[in-house]
């Protein structure tokens, strides 16, 4: 993969307050693929102490959405246009991993999804699969 693909992200990453304040940090970088952990902190918890699902939501669109930023012109960058969540379990763990893939990428818009688990002593469980369209934009 070319190193300005993969520093273009890690740009983009580092300039979003949002995963900042998650706590996440880019875990994987590949073509058509990026990963992204994010601890599960005591700001980030729901009423009854999982992680909260915005949590979830949050780190597997920004994994879906670098992973279509891998495969597109450097002078561009992507925006979701739409991306649905299936919670499956409570986000139990000593931290999250989101697994950004995309499905098909064309001119216009490019089909992502990610599966997000809660990690324990390297035990991985899904708690939730998205799908979404991202749109190539310009810079």
């Amino acid at each position: 993969m070319d190193a300005a693909v993969k520093d273009r992200i890690h740009q983009s990453f580092n300039a979003q307050s949002m995963m900042q304040t998650l706590g996440a940090e880019l875990a994987g970088i590949a073509e058509g693929q990026v990963t992204i952990k994010a601890p599960i902190l005591p700001g980030s918890l729901q009423q009854q102490g999982f992680g909260h699902a915005g949590l979830t939501f949050a780190i597997g669109d920004s994994a879906a959405g670098y992973a279509a930023l891998t495969g597109i012109p450097l002078e561009m960058e992507v925006v979701t246009a739409e991306i649905k969540i299936n919670l499956l379990a409570p986000a139990r763990g000593d931290y999250l991993l989101a697994k950004g893939r995309v499905l098909k990428s064309g001119r216009r818009l490019v089909v992502v999804a990610a599966d997000v688990y809660a990690v324990t002593n390297d035990r991985d469980v899904p708690i939730a699969v998205l799908q979404g369209t991202m749109m190539p934009v310009a810079r």
